[in-house]
């Protein structure tokens, strides 16, 4: 059974900082982008950061220069660092992941179960 398992969030005051991490588990052959998403209430989900297995990134602009996405091929998990925490950066964070996985290596897109970030004022 492959799965994504994040752990990390929780509770900060604004300016404050959080790490998210989000471990790869399973018959796992390859893993090719690792994805931060996130879905604040009543907004739709939205990518915040996303990294290759090369180690190129992208961000949001809303989280450019705040957060760091980083990942360990060796742990198969990904990161998220998080700066200056803001109250609208206040959403369920979920991890992504597209894997090559399982006996035939079946190329799949992953979804974690979501941590939630709150962000006080």
């Amino acid at each position: 059974q492959v799965q994504l398992v994040e752990s990390g969030g929780g509770l900060v005051q604004a300016g404050g900082s959080l790490r998210l991490s989000c471990a790869a588990s399973g018959s796992i052959f390859s893993i090719n982008s690792m994805n931060w998403y996130r879905q604040a209430p009543g907004k739709r989900r939205e990518l915040v950061a996303s990294i290759t297995s090369g180690g190129s990134t992208n961000y949001a602009d809303s989280v450019k220069g705040r957060f760091t996405i980083s990942r360990d091929n060796a742990k198969n998990t990904v990161y998220l660092q998080m700066n200056s925490l803001k109250p609208e950066d206040t959403a369920v964070y979920y991890c992504n992941a597209g894997m090559a996985a399982g006996r035939w290596r079946k190329e799949s897109d992953y979804w974690g179960q979501g941590t939630q970030v709150t962000v006080s004022s």
